[in-house]
């Protein structure tokens, strides 16, 4: 093995070199007509806001290391990237600072470019998107009309959630604990005219679909699915007020229906207004009125006092004919079931609250296994026990009960079964400037109008200002007939163009349609998408809908777009996470200026499990720069290291089973993405080899084998000192190009021996056990036999003698 020596380890040196290497020979750009199995590896697109730190680092150095394994491996490697780049944070940014958000975007777009180069991130740049670029857009306006063809797509007149502060419309799902998931500030309701998404069609096959995902997924990301989804069954219930108007609750306990004492309505209701007595309509109006300013979050809260007002109207309970006050009520929400409930204050907490509050009637109908209760100091909520006070129901456990009552009310036709779901239509309206422009026209005369496919794309004006507020933009001819009519002037949400980029990536080029179909199956599913958790509901929940649109409009052959998902951990400092606006950030300029990329990127895998939050320590850095410097020293100059006296007599066979060990461990560990125990391994491995050259072992070829097999399998951590010395040591072609080390089983297993085992001198068993067992570990071995077991009765040796790997004699 030729070595050339020249100066020692300075990352600076040859860092950038193999950058420029790795771009002039295209490393990592996918071959679509390769013959090669293919690994489509993609990590969540991000939105460029300017500088990252090496918080945001993490999952792209995780990206890169999968995929520079994967390729390794023999695989096709498809690993582009992108640019989520609509929405209001750059639009409010660039307000601030006086800058168009198109200016603005592309300048963070570069910064954020060269800073992953130099961190030694690798991506198919020929396949690079930014949403806010018309030929993407472009194609998301064409997919929106898709939608639209199929009658997925629609306006409606709806209460939303309004942020004040970025002044546009939010999904329920951007709506955390009452307050924007962009600016943390609180939410208000307001009526508006809104384009909605109609996800809950496909609401089933969301949630069943679910189970493809068992095993690949993390499993708290399919419950959080699930729940957001909330698929239930129960029945719905038609309560005659009497006004003559039914008010028709959702129950999913049916069985309690015998104990419903009074009715809520939500304070938007549109029947609150028709029942309401005269007597009672001005404080019904006012407690609306104060309703409406509350958030959900604010109006859900299990610790403020219940309110409520009594609107003077009664309705007829269907299964006892009992005539019930129906009260108005906040803790009721119009978006949630039908906007009413029966109270059943006896088997409810919420309404034991509010009947306690208000002092209406608590009735027990679900006794418990011990028998009835009677007076109930709390509301019993648990499906065991029998109905009592229910008719012809009595006797009935809530499991047998809640299918009968139901057919019961069918027949009478009174109710029926029904499955509900918590998923609501997706609303995807922004009252914004920076976003994708909706395709459609507004004509008095005929009515909602899509745009042309031939005159697509809908492009922005340049005018930074909301579409409303810009006549000669939205000013436009109807495109069914001629006559002046008005652009739509919503943009779309931001998570329309991240609900598809991924398809895009195969044909990102594609002037004729949104992705080649051929291409789109040849690539997809993803089999590794790499993201952080905070997307659980959002962003993976839209792509999983847009492509089941997609599969059923023939476009696409998978129905899950993301076969594998990991979710890696945030990187805090100082107890909190790595953030600009706090200043704890670490710049990867400054650190790759000190203790280089690999370093860092080592650094990172080893901070801990990736899936789980690490504390970035800036002197912890240290370690891996030693490693580093001592790899550096194993590979190039093993000749100076210092022979030591008291290190173990060297072994070929040793150093040979210690590296196919490492081999099958970081393969192991690269694959089940556990990179904080494969740096271990790599350590391990390292050190392995500086005793066997500190022992006086020879150089030959299982020397060779062993820095080879430290080089690839470091490589997808370490990629610049690793292509350094591999070309230092003589190949030809690029590390990065060698394939995998192949594990031999043969060479990695630990040689055994016959153990014989005796209690007072005398045999009692024979043990296969690894050759060089410490005493203790064979005094433990010995212990564990059954048969040395009864011939000590129990008792611990006085005394043991131990021969190494020939004989162990224990002395009661």
């Amino acid at each position: 093995m030729a070595v050339t020596k020249r100066r020692g380890y300075v990352p600076q040196d040859i860092e950038p070199k193999w950058q420029r290497v790795w771009a002039e020979r295209g490393v990592l750009v996918a071959d679509d007509a390769s013959d090669r199995p293919k690994h489509y590896n993609l990590v969540m697109f991000p939105y460029p806001s300017g500088e990252l730190h090496m918080g945001h680092m993490r999952n792209y150095v995780i990206g890169d290391l999968v995929s520079r394994f994967r390729r390794m491996q023999g695989m096709e490697v498809l690993n582009p990237f992108g640019w989520d780049a609509f929405g209001m944070p750059a639009e409010n940014a660039a307000i601030k600072v006086g800058k168009h958000p198109r200016e603005l975007t592309l300048g963070n777009i570069a910064i954020a470019k060269r800073q992953l180069a130099m961190m030694g991130v690798l991506y198919d740049w020929s396949r690079e998107v930014a949403t806010c670029l018309p030929d993407y857009y472009r194609w998301t306006q064409a997919l929106f009309l898709l939608f639209w063809e199929r009658g997925l797509a629609y306006r409606r007149l709806a209460p939303v959630n309004w942020c004040p502060f970025d002044k546009t419309v939010l999904a329920n799902e951007q709506v955390i604990n009452g307050r924007c998931w962009r600016c943390d500030n609180l939410v208000e309701k307001k009526d508006l005219e809104q384009w909605f998404l109609k996800i809950t069609d496909y609401a089933d096959r969301l949630l069943d679909d679910l189970e493809l995902l068992r095993g690949t997924w993390p499993e708290k990301v399919r419950v959080m699915q699930a729940n957001w989804i909330g698929r239930s069954h129960g029945a719905e219930v038609d309560f005659e007020a009497e006004t003559g108007d039914a008010i028709r609750i959702y129950t999913t306990r049916p069985d309690t229906l015998f104990g419903a004492t009074f009715m809520v309505l939500a304070p938007e209701h549109p029947l609150v207004e028709r029942v309401t007595t005269d007597a009672q309509r001005s404080e019904v109006r006012a407690y609306v009125e104060r309703a409406r300013r509350e958030t959900e979050i604010e109006r859900l809260s299990t610790e403020r006092e219940k309110t409520g007002v009594f609107t003077g109207a009664y309705a007829t309970n269907p299964v006892n004919g009992e005539r019930i006050p129906i009260w108005i009520a906040d803790y009721v929400l119009m978006g949630y079931g039908t906007g009413a409930i029966m109270a059943v204050p006896g088997h409810d907490e919420r309404d034991f609250e509010f009947a306690k509050k208000f002092a209406l009637e608590i009735r027990e109908v679900i006794a418990p296994p011990s028998g009835p209760v009677g007076e109930l100091s709390t509301a019993y909520v648990d499906k065991v026990g029998s109905l009592v006070n229910s008719g012809r129901f009595d006797g009935l456990p809530p499991e047998v009960a809640i299918p009968k009552i139901t057919q019961w009310l069918a027949e009478q036709g009174k109710g029926e079964g029904v499955t509900r779901y918590r998923l609501r239509d997706w609303l995807i309206s922004r009252q914004r400037y920076w976003g994708c422009p909706i395709p459609m026209v507004h004509c008095e005369a005929c009515g909602i109008v899509p745009v042309p496919d031939a005159e697509l794309p809908v492009e922005l004006p340049p005018e930074n200002k909301p579409l409303a507020e810009n006549p000669e933009w939205y000013t436009v001819p109807c495109p069914s007939c001629g006559r002046s009519a008005r652009r739509e002037t919503d943009t779309m949400d931001t998570f329309i163009d991240s609900a598809w980029y991924f398809l895009r990536f195969t044909s990102a080029h594609d002037r004729e349609e949104p992705f080649d179909p051929e291409l789109a199956n040849h690539w997809m599913a993803v089999d590794q998408y790499t993201g952080g958790i905070e997307h659980a509901i959002l962003h993976l929940l839209y792509s999983r809908f847009f492509e089941k649109v997609l599969h059923d409009a023939g476009m696409v052959e998978p129905v899950e777009p993301f076969m594998r998902l990991f979710t890696q951990g945030m990187v805090k400092r100082n107890g909190q996470v790595m953030s600009k606006s706090l200043g704890n950030g670490v710049a990867p300029d400054d650190l790759v200026k000190r203790e280089g990329a690999d370093a860092g990127r080592i650094y990172e895998m080893f901070i801990g499990p990736p899936d789980e939050d690490a504390e970035w320590t800036v002197s912890a850095v240290a370690g891996p720069v030693r490693f580093l410097h001592r790899v550096w020293r194993l590979v190039l100059e093993p000749e100076r290291i210092e022979r030591s006296p008291a290190a173990l007599s060297p072994s070929d066979e040793v150093l040979r089973r210690r590296t196919h060990q490492a081999i099958r461990k970081v393969t192991d560990d690269y694959t089940s993405f556990a990179f904080n125990t494969a740096v271990s391994a790599l350590m391990e491995l390292a050190n392995a080899m500086q005793e066997h050259v500190a022992g006086g072992g020879e150089l030959g070829d299982t020397w060779r084998e062993s820095v080879d097999a430290l080089l690839l399998l470091l490589h997808p951590m370490a990629p610049h000192v690793t292509e350094e010395l591999w070309e230092r040591t003589g190949h030809a072609g690029l590390c990065a190009d060698a394939a995998w080390p192949a594990y031999n089983p043969a060479a990695a297993a630990d040689p055994t021996i016959t153990l014989v085992v005796q209690v007072g001198g005398k045999v009692r068993d024979r043990l296969e056990l690894p050759a060089g067992l410490p005493e203790a570990d064979a005094r433990e071995a010995a212990l564990r036999s059954e048969k040395v077991g009864r011939a000590l009765d129990g008792k611990p040796p006085r005394q043991v003698v131990y021969v190494p790997d020939r004989l162990i004699n224990l002395v009661p």
